[in-house]
């Protein structure tokens, strides 16, 4: 077995010597590669698969998972900045029912894990630190469970419980949001961290709630809540306008072709919200038929002798009063009547939503060229029409023909242009560097595969001129055997010659070129 390796690597070393340069610049780049490919390619399979052990975990959490997978000798990464380790896919679940066991993740940031701790002994004052930690420490997960924020820190301020109410201190809360990186808190989400801190706390008034971030800049303020009305009025005025830019660019589009006009949109919207009551009274017998009725009359007629006080009502009129008699022939008369119906009595409340139309205004500009052939004041209708564009509500719709500036366009095209064509250039060089690749490869295939055509030709031209010298030899020591009578020394050349050919054959079979190069000099030297 060693001779033959040694053999083996001997006719190796012979057949990289008989290379030329640039073969065993090939055969040694080649080898290279493979060499490199076959190590990079056990290395990926080697590699295994991670997936999440935990995620979100707090400094403290992750140190102490990091440290038991060492004690355990499982292999870890830690990704997402610091706050998700992985393991191997397989290792997964093990692992996680492993740490499970020991505690981990134990949540060290606080939460209502603190209350568990307490006991009969605790005082008054730990139970109720011990709560307000709690407090935040949930407070602070809930925070960092929302989109973007990598970590939060809550400080609650509970004043002591008083017996009269106005003498009740309000409690406040103050919130460290650090975002990710890139990542902003926007208007809603302070909101939602200032209405969530003042809603987990009894009492608790959301203008009382701080929101600052990593880098000192105050989020919340006293107007916030009023800020983030607007904020939202603002976006949907946005988004209305944008929608009726849409429309109107979708509808020229068609029309014009893409790029040949352009739309402003803009709306004056009512969000205030308003209630109308209507009340009807209907008569609930058409016939008029009357519920009820009353009649008073009062009659007085002759001469009265009676005698009317006069005089001042009052502290002046105390001192005296004046008698004043009835005259002859007086009369008074009084009627009266009431007559009540039936009447149906409807009610309607509307109440207008907020969101209407004040009044809507469009701007269109087309380009002079594309729009040569068509009628702008066609193009206005066909937009008057879409939008329902009403003149009495003071909407108003513009359309005007304009030339348009192409500069950046065909400045974007011409750079369009050459980086396609940079892009079909290495395309093209890419091809030719592996077409380049592909013949210098099947070159090198065609040189081996004629290299061990020729050898095979040389060894089978050395083993049939090696074999005819043998059968030379042997015709001519058979013809001195048969002048020789002696049978017994032919039987011994006979064995002494098998034996010869056979090593012979194996020399050429093991060493073609020597025995080629050997031969050629004994034709020489004949």
């Amino acid at each position: 077995m060693k001779d033959l390796v040694l053999n083996r690597l001997s006719g190796y070393q012979r057949s990289f010597s008989g290379f030329t340069a640039g073969q065993k610049v090939v055969a040694v780049l080649g080898t290279g590669a493979l060499l490199l490919a076959g190590v990079m390619v056990f290395r990926w399979v080697s590699q295994p698969d991670y997936a999440p052990l935990f995620s979100n975990l707090s400094s403290s959490d992750a140190s102490a998972v990091i440290d038991q997978l060492d004690t355990q000798g499982v292999k870890y990464k830690i990704t997402n900045g610091g706050d998700t380790v992985m393991v191997p896919k397989n290792d997964v679940y093990t692992t996680r029912i492993k740490l499970s066991g020991e505690g981990l993740p134990s949540g060290g940031d606080g939460g209502y894990s603190l209350l568990d701790q307490q006991d009969l002994s605790t005082s008054q004052f730990k139970e109720q630190t011990d709560f307000k930690r709690a407090m935040e420490g949930e407070l602070a997960k809930t925070i960092e469970a929302m989109d973007g924020v990598q970590s939060a820190v809550v400080h609650l301020a509970l004043p002591a419980k008083q017996v009269f109410a106005d003498k009740q201190d309000p409690p406040t809360a103050s919130v460290l949001v650090s975002t990710r990186l890139g990542s902003t808190l926007s208007p809603e989400q302070v909101q939602s961290v200032v209405h969530l801190v003042a809603a987990s706390i009894d009492g608790m008034d959301p203008e009382k709630v701080t929101v600052a971030d990593s880098t000192g800049k105050l989020l919340s303020t006293s107007d916030s809540i009023g800020g983030a009305v607007a904020s939202s009025r603002d976006q949907y005025v946005t988004n209305f306008q944008d929608e009726k830019a849409a429309q109107v660019q979708a509808l020229l589009d068609r029309v014009l072709g893409p790029g040949n006009s352009t739309v402003q949109v803009t709306a004056d919207l009512n969000f205030d919200k308003t209630t109308t009551e209507l009340r009807k009274y209907t008569p609930a017998d058409p016939n008029g038929l009357t519920l009820s009725t009353s009649k008073n009359s009062e009659d007085y007629t002759g001469p009265a002798g009676t005698a009317a006080a006069s005089g001042v009502v009052g502290p002046d009129g105390q001192m005296g009063t004046t008698t004043t008699g009835g005259t002859a022939g007086s009369s008074y008369k009084k009627a009266s009547e009431t007559s009540d119906n039936a009447l149906n009595t409807e009610t309607q409340q509307i109440e207008s939503a907020p969101g209407g139309i004040n009044s809507l205004h469009i701007g269109v500009a087309l380009d002079r060229t594309a729009a040569a052939n068509n009628d702008p004041a066609a193009i206005e209708k066909m937009i008057t029409a879409a939008l329902g564009i009403n003149t009495k509500r003071g909407d108003t719709v513009f359309v005007q023909p304009l030339p348009f500036d192409r500069t950046v366009e065909k400045a974007a095209a011409k750079d369009t242009k050459t980086e396609a064509a940079a892009a079909a250039k290495a395309d093209r060089m890419n091809m030719f560097r592996n077409i380049s690749i592909a013949v210098l490869v099947l070159l090198g295939l065609l040189a081996a595969w004629i290299r061990g055509r020729r050898k095979a030709k040389q060894r089978k031209e050395a083993t049939t001129y090696v074999v005819e010298q043998l059968k030379n030899d042997a015709a001519r020591r058979e013809d001195r055997a048969i002048e020789n009578p002696a049978t017994a020394l032919l039987s011994l050349e006979a064995s002494e010659e098998q034996n010869v050919r056979e090593e012979l054959i194996a020399l050429v079979e093991n060493q073609p070129e020597d025995v080629a190069a050997l031969l050629r000099g004994w034709l020489v030297e004949r």
